[in-house]
């Protein structure tokens, strides 16, 4: 585990967007953690998810040339990314979608940088998939393609079938999905942390019967 994502495992723990219990899933499966990007909510909180995004980037060696979030999480997430890479000398261009179009002013459906070359998603999690294919659709219409997917969290967790929503994106597109913490990682840092031993066994049991 790098040190940014334990960092980051901390931090949410301490802001309550992960927490470890029992909740019922809109899959109806009986879950022992939850995790609620929503719930970073303050200026201290952006600046502390867009290094924690960076880090990951800059660990993943994506190739791309803009940055693009889709409405509405990916929009504050893109943005302060963007950011704490310029920060680190990566200046990055970076564009997100209205969801209605705009018939004045500016006009059109996108705001920011021209979707061109390269575009790097941001998001907080994908549940379904069904933001990102919108988003990629988005994407080819402008006539740019989709350099990969970056997310907070991948509860690499089966879907209907064998594969995890975020494994059926990868196949479909061809693109990566990078996040900056899996389940693996969550489980690897409570399992070394006695206040969450009686977590570890429950998370353990839920990524042996529902994992991929």
């Amino acid at each position: 585990m790098h040190d940014y994502q334990k960092n980051f495992i901390e931090f949410a723990i301490q802001r309550n967007v992960l927490r470890f219990g029992k909740f019922t899933l809109k899959s109806g499966r009986i879950s022992p953690y939850f995790f609620n990007a929503g719930l970073f909510n303050t200026g201290n909180d952006l600046l502390q998810l867009s290094q924690a995004y960076a880090a990951a980037i800059n660990r993943s060696a994506l190739n791309y040339d803009i940055i693009f979030g889709p409405a509405y999480k990916g929009i504050p997430l893109a943005t302060v990314t963007a950011m704490a890479l310029a920060e680190a000398g990566n200046n990055k261009p970076f564009a997100f979608n209205r969801k209605e179009k705009k018939d004045h002013g500016e006009g059109g459906s996108i705001v920011g940088a021209p979707l061109n070359g390269r575009v790097l998603i941001i998001d907080d999690v994908i549940t379904a998939g069904t933001a990102i294919r919108e988003a990629i659709e988005i994407i080819h219409q402008a006539g740019a393609e989709p350099a990969g997917v970056l997310i907070a969290l991948d509860r690499q967790e089966k879907g209907k079938g064998n594969l995890s929503a975020i494994q059926e994106v990868e196949q479909q597109f061809a693109i990566p999905v990078v996040s900056i913490i899996g389940l693996d990682q969550v489980l690897d840092y409570i399992s070394l942390n006695p206040a969450f031993g009686q977590h570890a066994d429950a998370v353990t049991r839920y990524r042996e019967s529902y994992g991929v």
